[in-house]
């Protein structure tokens, strides 16, 4: 450049925005450097421009600490910040200080559940940078203590969620951190709650998980669990022995000092263990998150660990391995590992407890527990009962524990427990107290289970408690509590059914008037299940109009409406009931009731309940003269009765045995069908036995291969064909014709015919057979 060219280069510098520092109690300065060239005519031109920042850390800024000062301070320090800029300075100030004060109230970092075991370091100690995370990876390759220090700093760094990102791409890190913890971990437990707790960090994000895999923390997990499990027990055991000396030789000081510091020195390993053991049970619980992964952890007895934690202290390692646990119980297998190991007896100390956390977690473990027949049985024999009926006083806890409740009920061995414990007077006042229109689900579950026993219904009916109970359900139709009062009602005492005498009316007027068909059904049930004496049935019928309304329903059902089986069974057990009053009978008689059931009975002939029902009103119907004698001549009716004598089902057999009884009273041909039918039913039975052992007798060594070809035969008409098979006389030929017309002296019959006992042996020992008979002989 020529001389005339010469130029002169000269840096300016421009003022930038403040902010604050993210995680330092530092004020950050943005400014710009611009460099111009001068010309030799005074001409700048502008050459390069620089964005540059500076960090101002202010020290000393506390909460009550005077931020006008201090700004004073920082604009003499730097001269980057203009005096100008003075009230911008102390608002930032400001800032900076309520961010310190909220940070040391309430921690900053990831929510990790984990208490304050691991705070952040306070202004004394030393503060991470992510700047200088090289330097932190150093550390890691000298001493035990630089290590713990490195991976302290680094901890620092994963428990602020900003960082996790870079971390987890960082390999060399990862790497570090992993190998000193594959092997190192059992040197020291600070460093391995250190290096766990890093992993913790990450594997609170579910994009991480795949680097707890890779670098297979998860099983190093567990092997520190282990080993501290054994140390721990070692340790108690040592302790155990000493306390024994102690108490062998008291006046020995050297062993009760001894002992002492075994003691101090087994506090101080439970008190790091505990902390260890949390953060580590907490990444397993994070990544169980794959079902898989938490199948390989169950394969390395997983929940023996868990199980050992429950006679452990510290309330949050118990909240956190009970959460565990309940997560692991939704799986038969693990529910089945858990009873094995006595979970319901080392839970039974925990129940109840002051830390509401950790009473909700232990209810939901137990209520998932509490599925199993089994486990319910031990709950109620290790006492928990009182205790579940004490919690229903806590509303925080009552619907858990009314769902555990629900399902002991379910237990025919435990429901009568019940009654020997505070439950149904709490249950009855938490029912009458509820503010709602409709009860809560789960309290009339259980109440609606208990009802069923019959000890747990006089408590409840006990003085105004059936009048309080209906008061209610009239006014508030809540079909739920109607089903509770139905199950009052059914049990046979007649002392409570009595008490519904003064209700009957106001239920008659609700058949017609509700159109809930689910109240209207249990409105029902109960009117059927008052089958007293007393009570004028024909008056009540005809006062709520009840028997139109069963024809109504009838009439529905064989017109092929939408069914509702429930109602219609209730419908048949209030026919029942109704058929005990004479005047009531001779309605349904005169309306063709008969015809009507005998439709259902066509329609429903795999349903025993109803068949049952049917088969009922049919018996209640015929005790009236009048009724039988119209029924006895239905030769349809007696047809379906005699095919349903030998029905499966023992009562249905028995009710339909006894209707044929009163109807053969009045028609002495119908007497001798039903006695024919019953000698080919018990000749078809015996004749089963005997050929079978006949059979057996003689084939002995081929009998598994003819019993699996040879099928007696359904059909009570083929029975004889039996013989011609076996090429054998038929004994009942020559001494029982029953293909032929019955003749013989007329006491021959009596006895049997009206017998409501229909099984071979009751005849028998009627009629005694000679020894001679070939048949006795059989026998």
């Amino acid at each position: 450049m020529q001389p005339s060219e010469q130029a002169l280069v000269t840096t300016r510098t421009l003022e930038g925005p403040l902010d604050v520092h993210p995680s330092k109690n530092a004020i950050v300065v943005h400014y710009d450097v611009e460099a111009y060239i001068t010309t030799e005519y005074g001409e700048p031109i502008v050459a390069d421009r620089k964005e540059c920042k500076k960090i101002v850390n202010v020290s000393g800024l506390t909460a009550s600490s005077n931020v006008s000062v201090i700004a004073r301070q920082l604009i003499t320090q730097c001269n980057l910040i203009q005096p100008s800029r003075l009230a911008e300075l102390e608002q930032l100030l400001m800032y900076l200080q309520k961010r310190k004060v909220e940070k040391k109230e309430t921690g900053a970092g990831i929510n990790t559940g984990l208490g304050s075991s691991q705070p952040l370091p306070s202004d004394d100690e030393e503060k991470a940078t992510m700047f200088e995370l090289d330097s932190y990876l150093e550390l890691l390759y000298d001493d035990l203590q630089a290590k713990i220090r490195g991976t302290g700093l680094i901890l620092q760094l994963a428990r602020n969620p900003d960082n996790l990102n870079e971390l987890a791409s960082n390999e060399s890190m990862l790497s570090a951190v992993s190998r000193v913890f594959r092997d190192d971990w059992k040197k020291s437990i600070d460093l391995s709650t250190n290096i766990v707790y890093v992993f913790f960090c990450l594997s609170t994000f579910s994009q991480f998980h795949f680097i707890i895999a890779h670098y297979k923390v998860g099983s190093l997990c567990m092997q520190v669990v282990e080993h501290e499990i054994k140390r721990y027990d070692s340790l108690s055991e040592e302790v155990e022995k000493k306390k024994k000396r102690v108490k062998m030789d008291p006046d020995n000081v050297e062993i009760k000092k001894d002992a002492e510091r075994s003691r101090k020195k087994l506090l101080t390993l439970v008190k790091k263990q505990e902390t260890l053991l949390r953060v580590a049970f907490y990444l397993l619980l994070n990544i169980a998150e794959d079902t898989r992964v938490e199948l390989k952890m169950r394969n390395k007895s997983l929940i023996p660990m868990l199980i050992k934690m429950l006679e452990r202290n510290n309330e949050e390692l118990l909240i956190l391995v009970i959460s565990f646990l309940k997560k692991l119980s939704i799986f038969a297998e693990n529910k089945d590992d858990m009873e094995k190991l006595g979970i319901i007896k080392k839970l039974l100390r925990i129940v109840p407890s002051k830390n509401e956390t950790l009473m909700n977690v232990t209810l939901r473990l137990l209520l998932n527990l509490s599925f199993d027949p089994g486990l319910r049985d031990l709950m109620v024999k290790e006492g928990y009962l009182p205790k579940y009926i004490a919690l229903l006083k806590d509303e925080s806890h009552r619907v858990m524990v009314l769902c555990i409740l629900y399902h002991i009920s379910m237990s025919d061995k435990c429901i009568a427990l019940f009654s020997y414990t505070d439950c149904i007077p709490t249950l009855m006042k938490l029912i009458l107290e509820c503010q709602e229109d409709w009860v809560q689900q789960e309290l009339i579950a259980v109440g609606i289970n208990l009802s069923c026993d019959e000890q747990n219904v006089k408590l409840m009916v006990k003085g105004p408690g059936l009048k309080l109970l209906m008061k209610r359900a009239l006014q508030t139709q809540d079909s739920l509590l109607m089903k509770m009062i139905k199950n009052i009602s059914q049990h046979a005492d007649e002392e409570i059914k009595k008490l519904f005498l003064d209700f009957v009316s106001p239920l008659g007027e609700m058949v017609n008037s509700s159109i809930d068909s689910e109240l209207v059904t249990e409105v029902i049930s109960i009117l059927a299940n008052i089958n007293l004496p007393d009570l004028d049935f024909s008056r009540l019928a005809t006062k709520h109009q009840l028997i139109p309304f069963i024809l109504k329903k009838f009439s529905a059902s064989e017109l092929a409406l939408p069914p509702d089986d429930e109602l219609m069974l209730a419908v048949m057990r209030l026919t029942a009931t109704l058929s005990l009053d004479k005047n009531c009978a001779l309605q349904l008689l005169h309306v063709r009731i008969t015809d009507k059931l005998l439709n259902e009975l066509k329609s429903r002939q795999e349903d025993d309940e109803a068949v049952l029902c049917i088969v009922c009103a049919f018996c209640q119907l015929i005790t009236h003269e009048e009724v039988k004698i119209s029924v006895a001549k239905d030769s349809q009716a007696s047809e379906y009765l005699m095919e349903l004598m030998n029905d499966k089902n023992k009562e249905v057999a028995r009710l339909s045995s006894k209707a044929l009884d009163i109807l053969a009273e009045c028609d002495p041909q119908l007497a001798m069908k039903v006695q024919h039918e019953r000698f080919k039913w018990h000749n078809f039975q015996w004749l089963k036995m005997t050929t079978d052992q006949a059979i057996v007798d003689d084939l002995d060594p081929y009998y598994e291969d003819y019993n699996d070809s040879y099928q007696f035969p359904e059909d009570l008409n083929d029975v004889y064909d039996v013989y011609d098979v076996l090429d054998m006389q038929s004994p009942l030929n020559t001494h029982y014709p029953i293909e032929q017309e019955f003749s013989g002296p007329e006491e021959y019959y009596t006895g049997h015919l009206y017998s409501t006992t229909d099984d071979i042996d009751s005849y028998m020992s009627m009629h005694p057979m000679s020894t001679s008979h070939p048949l006795a002989r059989t026998i």
